[in-house]
């Protein structure tokens, strides 16, 4: 008799609960993550079974763990799990007993699992996103500091622009300060580098397919490589999504259905993929706009009437459509020539 599994996964302790087809609880029990090899053991003693647990910060291990002796191990969108979350008896035994009856029902909705390659790309990417963001503030604050003495310039992190600085008269504090946001910002230009390096080395290990994808992205203008990398990063393959609709959802391009109307015009920032994927794509559109004349026509017709930050950002979502669209018919971006006025006829 075949038996479904439900496992609610924490940082510190796992909660097990058994259940058959008919929905009855068969037994449950708990362990701590140090006491894997226990599990594993009790695990192997119930025969033939499914898991399921949720995809939380890091279900990998466990994974890993348990997949040798599962039939199948599924892992349940937290998100649309949301009978656990709104549970007026929640528990940690009630959420693993909810788990185990939607698996035996066959009704788990399903999360992503990224391949290992993919896994490891997301953190080299996201590793740069955290550097750059890092520089960024570390510059604010110099810049801070300078504006207190009207000091602050445009080009004040060129070679120029750092002379000057070292040769502002400037309070004792002040000056230790500088120094050491110095001494902080060329160890983040270091590591930059050094991520991109990296990045650089992880590409030319690529499959045939994620380096034709790469070619393809290279054809899009103002998809430089921090852009193609985040795509690839945290899009995981053009299969992954069924439709654009679904894609610009999931990076944060398209109104919150779930929480706002549909009209709404504001956009969440819930997910990691958001948080980076969403970012890298708003300035990416800058740049398209500048070097694309239909799409700055586009920015400027539409300014006055939804605003310049709701208008780069349609045309931010219309440049990940246009990504998922290349790679997913294999054929390179193709600028359209601009439209021939028609010629009036003669009376």
């Amino acid at each position: 008799m075949k038996k479904f599994v439900g496992v609610d996964l924490h940082k510190q302790r796992i909660v097990v609960c058994v259940v058959n087809q008919a929905r009855q609880v068969l037994t449950s029990a708990r362990f701590t993550h140090a006491e894997s090899n226990k599990l594993a053991a009790w695990l192997k003693a119930l025969g033939s079974f499914d898991l399921v647990l949720e995809a939380t910060a890091s279900y990998e291990w466990f994974v890993k763990l348990v997949e040798p002796l599962a039939g199948r191990v599924l892992l349940a969108h937290p998100r649309k799990m949301r009978i656990i979350a709104e549970s007026t008896r929640k528990s940690d035994k009630v959420d693993a007993r909810v788990l185990a009856e939607f698996l035996a029902l066959d009704m788990i909705p399903p999360a992503h699992r990224p391949t290992p390659r993919q896994r490891a790309h997301r953190k080299l990417v996201r590793r740069r996103v955290y550097v750059r963001a890092r520089q960024t503030s570390i510059k604010n604050r110099i810049r801070h500091v300078a504006a207190e003495y009207n000091a602050d310039r445009k080009e004040l992190f060129t070679s120029e622009g750092l002379k000057y600085l070292r040769g502002l008269k400037l309070d004792p504090v002040d000056r230790w300060l500088v120094q050491r946001l110095l001494r902080e910002l060329k160890l983040y230009r270091d590591e930059l580098k050094a991520v991109d390096r990296q990045l650089a080395a992880f590409a030319r290990t690529a499959p045939a397919a994620e380096a034709g994808h790469r070619a393809l992205l290279n054809s899009i203008p103002a998809v430089g490589p921090v852009t193609r990398e985040t795509f690839l990063a945290e899009v995981a393959g053009p299969e992954r999504f069924g439709s654009q609709k679904k894609l610009t959802s999931y990076v944060g391009l398209a109104p919150d259905s779930a929480s706002r109307p549909a009209s709404a015009t504001t956009w969440a920032s819930r997910t990691a993929a958001r948080r980076f994927c969403g970012w890298v794509l708003h300035q990416a559109a800058w740049q398209l706009v500048r070097r694309l004349v239909a799409l700055a026509t586009d920015l400027r017709a539409a300014g006055p009437a939804r605003g310049k930050k709701k208008a780069i950002t349609a045309i931010a979502r219309r440049l990940l459509c246009l990504m998922l669209a290349v790679i997913r018919s294999g054929r390179p971006y193709q600028e359209r020539p601009p439209a021939t006025p028609a010629t009036p006829a003669v009376a």
